[in-house]
């Protein structure tokens, strides 16, 4: 019985990532932080403690053959930027140092398509863009490159890790964390909506992805992992439909946004409170880019669910849950 470790074993892609592999009758050690969460299974091991915690990583990975690192903190506020650097840089170091210790451990790192770089003007993003460290980034951006910096230097001496950097995560969540906040702003029939477009991807492939690609052999790779890209209104106005509700109805124009995120930047400054819209999320979304998948379906030969059948999926399990 293959034994395996994961990170963020309560966020979203944790969750449906810790179901598979039990599918699949692995044994399963996850961490949780605060609350036992109550997902229980007989070869399920859940440990209160996280990634800071160096020699409770190495003991751990002493008893695995695989480790999937999905914990991570997400913020594009500057102030959050020391949380960033210990949470996402750190952690992964720590990581990175327990897997080297143990033989022939493998490591799946889960990073971001922000940790991609991308230049302006360019519609098709692939893995193999030099990171540019005079762009102007968020410091979220930042803090993921570096952590893959860890993990690269872990591959550089010996250690046996793939890379993904997966798009926006959609799924049935918490609605106050992550993607899912955007099902949870549609269900408030908030008014105002900004042009432009993101990446999308359905949980289930990221979790497809990963398990595939840590059951051949990519080691030393990096990997997109993206499904669609649409504009942020035909994203509300689909799931909308779904859900019954008004879609936001009110465009937020390109000057106004530019105002907005100042304003939002004074208030944080002023308040401590974290900005709503920063620079870096307000300039991102009058983009249209699209993150190469083609070197994922090569190694792998996935195949990404349509965007309509994530949504319908996702409104469907939140209102199961009651949470619509």
């Amino acid at each position: 019985m293959k034994h395996v470790l994961i990170t963020g074993g309560t966020g979203l892609l944790g969750r449906f990532l810790l179901q598979r592999l039990l599918s699949e009758g692995c044994k399963v050690t996850a961490f949780y932080r605060k609350t036992l969460p109550d997902t229980s299974h007989p070869n399920l091991h859940w440990v209160e403690g996280d990634i800071l915690d160096p020699l409770l990583l190495r003991s751990l990975i002493q008893e695995v053959e695989e480790v999937y690192h999905c914990a991570g903190f997400v913020s594009y506020a500057p102030q959050d930027a020391g949380l960033l650097q210990q949470v996402n840089v750190e952690g992964t170091a720590n990581i990175v140092d327990a897997c080297l210790i143990k033989p022939d451990v493998r490591l799946c790192h889960v990073s971001s398509i922000a940790a991609v770089n991308r230049k302006k003007g360019e519609n098709l993003i692939h893995e193999d863009v030099k990171w540019d460290m005079a762009a102007e980034r968020s410091v979220y951006a930042f803090s993921k490159h570096y952590a893959e910096m860890e993990v690269w230097r872990g591959i550089s001496e010996g250690l046996k890790a793939v890379i993904i950097n997966p798009s926006v995560i959609l799924g049935p969540g918490d609605m106050d964390r992550s993607s899912t906040q955007l099902f949870k702003y549609i269900s408030e029939e908030r008014a105002f909506f900004t042009r432009g477009y993101a990446n999308f991807v359905d949980v289930r492939d990221v979790v497809e992805a990963m398990v595939l690609l840590m059951n051949g052999n990519h080691w030393g790779e990096r990997f997109i992992i993206n499904g669609h890209t649409t504009s942020y209104q035909h994203f509300f106005q689909a799931v909308a439909v779904l859900m019954g509700k008004r879609a936001p109805y009110v465009k937020v124009p390109s000057w106004v946004s530019e105002i907005v995120w100042r304003l939002e930047s004074m208030r944080g400054k002023l308040t401590g409170v974290k900005p709503l819209i920063t620079k870096e999320t307000a300039r991102i979304a009058k983009e249209k880019h699209f993150y190469s998948n083609a070197k994922v379906k090569a190694a792998t030969g996935i195949m990404f669910r349509p965007l309509e059948d994530t949504l319908r999926w996702s409104c469907e399990e939140l209102a199961k849950a009651g949470t619509l």
